[in-house]
């Protein structure tokens, strides 16, 4: 039985998509759940945001047992090994991390290829597609995890398509702003597209004996991150588009219609993030989430309470993508 899997995913950037993982793995893990953070964003900010600068670069410095995802699939993509178990950084009880790697991004043309060779029953080439699924769930049930958690790129190339036939669910993060809006219905047209590709590719799989995941990538909701209210844009501007969120999401990602006029009473709304200010820079410079800062981290009087407050958005938030995921009934 194959680990639960999430991916929070949009190819538009500045949606909050890192910092999102970054918490609700750590939230997870303070609920009790042993999870999984995946980086498959070349970048690798979320490994940065885990581990901190110094160490990341450590990981970039040998291309070989660095310790990120791209060891664990380089000899099978590079046809001169099989697929090795992905290295984990353990961080706390129940929260550990597969490192992400900027060398990832070498291997969009060969999943590029595969991706065409599977309809020809390319034995090779299906390997190659789920090299990422094989690494993780390899990893995440060597530990018994509960859920595994993947941080992608803001892009719609092959790795995030490899990616996310590798995942249950999608988590949408999105702003309140037009590109946001409009890029909805790429997202939604890009995510069927693939669903519908990998299901024909499968059909023509040459060997019954290898293990493919199902590649539902089934649209759990979105996550609003709402901005903050600058005098120079409007507010009227910006509750339209937050009203407008509801009817966009629904017609483009699940073509589907809503009743919901406010994400406030959106049943596919799991969530609002908060701009946190001051907090969130905080949490970067002490390497630990929001809701875990003390007072030997700057985090007195207001600050204090806000990060009681943090704690509670990200547990209402977990709990609701849980039950909207892995534990839906």
């Amino acid at each position: 039985m194959t680990v639960p899997t999430i991916a929070f995913f949009n190819h538009k950037g500045g949606v909050g998509r890192t910092s999102l993982v970054y918490h609700l793995a750590w939230m997870y893990a303070d609920l009790g759940h042993t999870v999984v953070a995946v980086d498959l964003d070349p970048q690798a900010n979320l490994t940065t945001a885990f581990l901190g600068e110094d160490r990341v670069e450590e990981l970039g410095e040998d291309g070989r047992d660095s310790g990120t995802i791209y060891d664990a699939i380089s000899p099978l993509m590079r046809g001169v090994g099989d697929l090795q178990t992905a290295a984990r950084h353990q961080l706390a009880p129940g929260l550990s991390v597969i490192a992400g790697n900027l060398a990832l991004s070498s291997y969009e043309e060969d999943l590029t290829r595969a991706w065409l060779l599977c309809l020809e029953g390319n034995d090779r080439a299906f390997r190659a597609i789920i090299a990422l699924w094989r690494a993780i769930q390899r990893t995440a049930e060597d530990i018994a995890a509960d859920v595994v958690l993947i941080d992608l790129g803001p892009n719609l190339g092959a790795i995030n398509r490899a990616a996310l036939i590798a995942s249950d669910h999608v988590v949408i993060p999105v702003t309140p702003e037009r590109a946001s809006l409009q890029g909805l219905e790429d997202l939604g047209a890009t995510l069927r597209s693939w669903r519908d590709g990998w299901r024909e590719r499968v059909a023509k799989a040459p060997d019954p004996a290898l293990s493919l995941p199902a590649g539902t990538m089934k649209p759990a909701g979105y996550v609003l991150l709402r901005p903050v209210v600058r005098l120079d844009r409007p507010a009227r501007g910006l509750d339209r588009r937050m009203a407008a969120l509801p009817h966009a999401y629904a017609t483009a990602v699940l073509g589907g219609t809503t009743s919901a006029t406010y994400p406030d009473n959106d049943p596919n709304c799991l969530g609002i993030v908060r701009p946190y200010g001051s907090l969130m820079r905080m949490s970067e410079e002490a390497h630990k989430p929001m809701f875990h800062l003390k007072a030997a981290d700057g985090a007195l009087g207001s600050h204090a309470r806000a990060a009681l407050d943090v704690r509670r958005d990200f547990e209402a938030l977990a709990r609701r993508i849980e039950a909207a995921t892995w534990n839906a009934p």
